[in-house]
């Protein structure tokens, strides 16, 4: 049942209203000013308010102002005194809707009830986020990943450009996306290249896009991965893949903010807070000739090494107990248990796929075993298959 908290100063539209909505099925309380209404909002959970402008000790406006600063709650204004400039007045300052009264008890239904919608919408946004949140979370509470988790909080809101740097399967992905999420473009998107997954001839026009007709396959315009990611941030994975003409137009967008799409000589700004990983030493790469020693002095403002599972084994258990909670909730299935002989039998292996490696045996034993991970099924389902 939906609870509306309803203020107003005139006794006979307070119990008016409160029949109405319990009628309609909604639990109301009442307030008779300002101040007793902010008191009540304060201290209760409501899913919409209902609120007159002119109250004693505190009017409308004011309150709304109040409950906007603690809580994200559609508030309906409603007045006998009614002008345009009060109702654009109470939107600026937050309101959901304004009303005159006295009220069309339709449209004062209706509103409320979109104004309900709103509020479920708002709850499964943050669930929903909480949930991506988590599914990037970077777990282990090794000094190196202690360290590394201090190192995202500190360089984050900096904007800075960062390199990223570890073996296959290490997270790589996890810690740009933690450097996104703790940044303040993290409500703005984040794009993710694979550069080792797009063939040479095809990654200019993934990067920076192409017009129509610019090549055979060209059949309509297409928006390049940086005027995608513009305001927020754009991951470059696996960099150290990329051809050496694409790094020398990924260069030039850095140094100038500008990109040109395939085909075309139009120049376009963008906004991009640009972070590439690798598990190849660019150094080596670039005494080689297959890496610009001006690109990675571009992308390493900061430098993060991942350190590879074996180097931080005491995160196993945690590890392993994460990844059968996320594969559970995913597959709809009760979680197994797994006992500390198990873990400690982990801990034995080299694991050189790294977490990835750990993550996909622990939902191998997730299928085969039947009601609780023992160290007899490490050593059936997962010794013979591990490469040292």
């Amino acid at each position: 049942m939906s609870r509306i908290l309803v203020a107003d100063d005139e006794s006979s539209i307070r119990r008016t209203i409160k029949d109405i909505l319990e009628f309609e099925k909604y639990d109301v309380d009442l307030a008779s000013n300002g101040q007793e209404a902010y008191e009540y909002f304060e201290a209760n959970e409501y899913d919409a308010v209902l609120l007159d402008i002119k109250m004693p000790q505190m009017d409308g406006i004011e309150a709304l102002e109040k409950m906007m600063s603690i809580k994200e709650v559609p508030v309906v204004m409603i007045s006998g005194h009614g002008t345009i400039e009060t109702a654009v007045e109470a939107i600026k300052k937050g309101a959901y809707d304004f009303i005159v009264k006295p009220p069309d008890l339709n449209r004062l239904l209706i509103t409320l009830r979109n104004a309900i919608d709103k509020t479920d919408l708002i709850t499964q946004t943050k669930q929903l986020k909480k949930e991506v949140d988590k599914k990037f979370e970077i777990v282990g509470d090794d000094s190196r990943i202690i360290e590394l988790k201090e190192m995202i909080s500190k360089v984050a809101p900096t904007g800075a450009r960062v390199l990223i740097s570890g073996e296959n399967g290490t997270g790589k992905e996890l810690v740009a996306r933690q450097i996104h999420l703790q940044s303040d473009k993290s409500k703005s998107p984040f794009i993710e290249v694979n550069c080792a997954a797009i063939p040479s001839e095809l990654i200019e026009s993934q990067l920076f896009g192409h017009e129509k007709g610019s090549f055979t396959s060209a059949v309509k315009q297409r928006k390049g991965d940086f005027e995608l990611a513009h305001g927020g941030t754009l991951f470059l994975d696996e960099i150290g893949d990329m051809s050496l003409s694409a790094q020398a137009k990924v260069l030039r967008a850095l140094q100038e903010n500008k990109i040109v799409r395939v085909g075309v000589e139009k120049e376009i700004s963008v906004d991009v807070r640009v972070i590439a990983a690798t598990n190849k030493d660019l150094k080596e790469e670039i005494k080689k000739g297959r890496f610009r020693e001006d690109l990675y002095h571009r992308l390493s403002v900061i430098v993060i090494v991942v350190p590879p599972l074996r180097d931080r084994v005491s995160d196993i258990p945690l590890l392993a107990k994460h990844f059968i909670e996320q594969i559970s909730i995913a597959s709809g299935k009760k979680p197994l248990n797994i006992n500390e002989d198990a873990l400690e039998f982990l801990k034995s292996f080299n694991w050189t796929g790294n977490i990835r490696e750990l993550r996909n045996v622990i939902e191998r034993l997730l299928i085969l075993c039947s009601n609780e991970i023992k160290k007899s099924d490490v050593e059936k389902y997962v010794k013979p298959l591990m490469m040292g």
